[in-house]
């Protein structure tokens, strides 16, 4: 398919009804997500709040005035210690993958939390490593940091989980 050129901005809750179909197609037909069962609107704002409290991206890729992708960067784990690390996630619309999106996505959400203060930025990619999501992790500069085995089970069968990182700032700061 053709690269195209999407609109890259901050998300709205008007936006949140086509993001949530977006993440309900991958919950309850692959295994990119762990989860199960879709997340509802009430949590989706509640997400988008809870990243504007702490300044990190929350991204949509619009095209010709729909949502064909989205993107946010959340905390790694919850205890305090790790709190300038982030975890990104990276959805596009059936039909509108291996056009660019990805990277259209992944600068300025690497940017955004440059921005809010983090440092590293972790992508945990299910099932031994997605093709698509490791390459456009790698153009970015991640590097497999690990792989756990077996640790998801889905769809009825086990799966596996590869580690990228990257550094946000330069070290030493």
């Amino acid at each position: 398919m053709p690269e195209v050129h999407a609109t890259i901005r901050a998300a709205t809750l008007g936006d949140l009804p086509a993001v949530a179909a977006i993440y309900t197609h991958y919950v309850l037909g692959g295994v990119a997500t762990f989860e199960e069962t879709p997340p509802g609107l009430e949590d989706w704002r509640r997400r988008l709040d809870d990243l504007a409290g702490r300044a990190l991206p929350f991204l949509v890729a619009e095209l010709d005035g729909t949502v064909a992708g989205y993107a946010y960067a959340g905390p790694f784990r919850p205890k305090p210690a790790y709190r300038h690390t982030v975890e990104d996630s990276i959805y596009l619309a059936p039909g509108h993958t291996g056009r660019g999106l990805g990277r259209a996505l992944m600068g300025p959400l690497l940017s955004g939390c440059t921005r809010a203060g983090a440092r590293q930025m972790v992508a945990v990619i299910a099932d031994t490593g997605d093709p698509g999501s490791i390459a456009l992790h790698e153009a970015f500069g991640f590097t497999r940091a690990g792989l756990l085995k077996e640790v998801g089970h889905k769809h009825g069968r086990w799966i596996d989980t590869v580690l990228m990182q990257r550094a946000l700032t330069p070290t030493g700061d």
